[in-house]
Formats: C-alpha cells, structure tokens, sequence
C-alpha cells in the first residue's frame, strides 16, 4: 500500500503532460475518493490507502489524463459558494456566469416583488442561485433537455429550493404568456467551426448547449426577438456572450429596440453580458 503523499507525486507527474493543475487536479481526485477535505491530504500525508482506495483512485486518474472533465469525474462543481451536481447532460458552470448572478441581484435589489425567466437553464446555476439569494421572487427556468432539467431539479432539491418552475421548451414555445422583471439567459454561442471546441473541457461537454449557428448569434438573435413579449415595462434582458461578440449582441438588442442596452465586463476584463430594457 503506498501513502497519500506518494500517490499525490506520482499522479502529479503522471497529469503534466495532460492538464495545467495537475497538483491541484490530483488532490481533488484523491479527495473524491476518501471523501475528505484538501486539509486531510496535508494533516495525513503518511496514511496508507487502502487497496480498493487506490484502484479507484487510479482509475479516475486514468479518466483524467484522457482528458475528462474534473467536474464529470466527481459529478460536481462549485458556483457562487454552493455545490452543483454535474454531468455530461449539462455544461460545467464557470466563474464568468456569475456575473449574470450579479448583475440580476443588483436589479432585483429593491424590488419586493419579482418574476425571473431563466432560458436554457442546464444544471439550473443561475436559476437556482437567484432563487436561494432572494426567496421571495418566483422564477420559472427552461430548458429543451428533460435531462438536464432533471439534473436542475436535483439541484433545486438539494439546495431546499422550491420557488423555481421548470419547464421543458424551446427558449419561449412552451412558457406561458406571463410578464417578467428578468429575462435571463447563457445560451449556445460558440461557431461551429470554432476551434477551442477541440480542445481541453469543451471536447466532453453537450454541443448543442455551446454550439450556435450564423457565428453564434442565432440564439441570441431568438432571445431577443421574443424576450420583450414577456418583459414588464422597463424589465431587462440579460444575456451572456463570447468575448468577441459585444458589437454583435449589442447590434441585435438594438434592432429589436431595445434601450439602455450596457456590455459588462467579467473578472477577466472581457465583454460577456449585454444587457437592455424595453420600453413599450
């Protein structure tokens, strides 16, 4: 049987070639098999593994160094200081989505009453974290996977959430004709053709939540041209988008008339949510 600081330097070598955290890809591995926290590793570096330990260790190991998702090999994710169970069905949250939770929150503020939309909801991240931030609103998530609906509302579940609705639809088709303070979305915006969609998570995650036609504007484009039907006077669009696509985005919300159309920078400084209001 080795130790927990053997197996650490041997799978930290073994992940070079393959990751860019393969110390910290390592430990979080071998913490989702002792199910302890990073403080175990340090507190016990001489304890021996077990034999079943270890196997089951090598072989996530094996999974990652193949490439696979962090997040797919544990089945969860961190997002706004809460735990995500994830999968294959949905896509990893990521730290630049939580400017739309910002962003939401600081609309929603001093407002008592509120209707969120939250479109292509996926593991239901920001559905959900809005829901558990400001109890009192009512939200309604959508999303055209009942597999990832189902992941959502597991999610809901374990985060004691029940102020949230969720609906399988295309975007709109199959919500209701009710009028919202928010409209939300992280929809597909990636062109097909895109080359970072060979390469490191994006490889495993689901196409059709990254992947959108006409350089990645069509959804974007749908959003926009149905979202003012269900916006109460003066409710506001929110919707993330690629780095390079702010012009774009900004140029659809206009041709759709909407005003005080605003591009938020995420952590990293990029342009990633447009922002607009409607004004009938």
């Amino acid at each position: 049987m080795t130790d927990i600081q053997t197996t650490l330097t041997t799978a930290t070598k073994c992940l070079q070639p393959s990751s860019d955290s393969a110390a910290l890809d390592a430990e979080v591995l071998l913490c989702h098999v002792l199910d302890k926290p990073r403080s175990h590793l340090r507190a016990w570096p001489e304890k021996k593994l077990q034999s079943a330990e270890f196997t089951n260790f090598q072989q996530l190991l094996e999974q990652r160094q193949q490439g696979v998702p962090i997040a797919y090999i544990t089945g969860h994710r961190e997002f706004w200081s809460r735990d995500f169970k994830v999968c294959s069905d949905v896509l990893i949250p990521r730290p630049d989505t939580e400017l739309l939770i910002e962003l939401s929150l600081q609309l929603i503020d001093n407002k008592s009453k509120v209707r969120l939309l939250d479109l292509g909801t996926g593991s239901g991240i920001i559905a959900i974290t809005l829901a558990a931030e400001k109890p009192s609103i009512e939200v309604i998530a959508t999303d055209l996977s009942n597999k990832a609906l189902n992941i959502a509302k597991q999610n809901a579940k374990t985060h004691h959430i029940n102020n949230i609705h969720f609906i399988q639809s295309c975007w709109f088709d199959q919500v209701i004709q009710l009028k919202f303070d928010l409209v939300v979305s992280n929809p597909p915006y990636i062109e097909h053709n895109d080359p970072h969609l060979s390469q490191g998570d994006l490889r495993f995650e689901p196409e059709s939540a990254l992947v959108a036609a006409d350089r990645g504007l069509k959804d974007i484009n749908t959003i926009c041209n149905h979202a003012y039907n269900y916006l109460t006077p003066d409710g506001t669009l929110l919707i993330e988008h690629g780095f390079d696509q702010q012009s774009a985005v900004q140029a659809i919300f206009k041709s759709f008339d909407y005003h005080n159309i605003k591009t938020h920078t995420d952590l990293s400084g990029n342009p990633r949510v447009t922002t607009g209001q409607w004004n009938p």
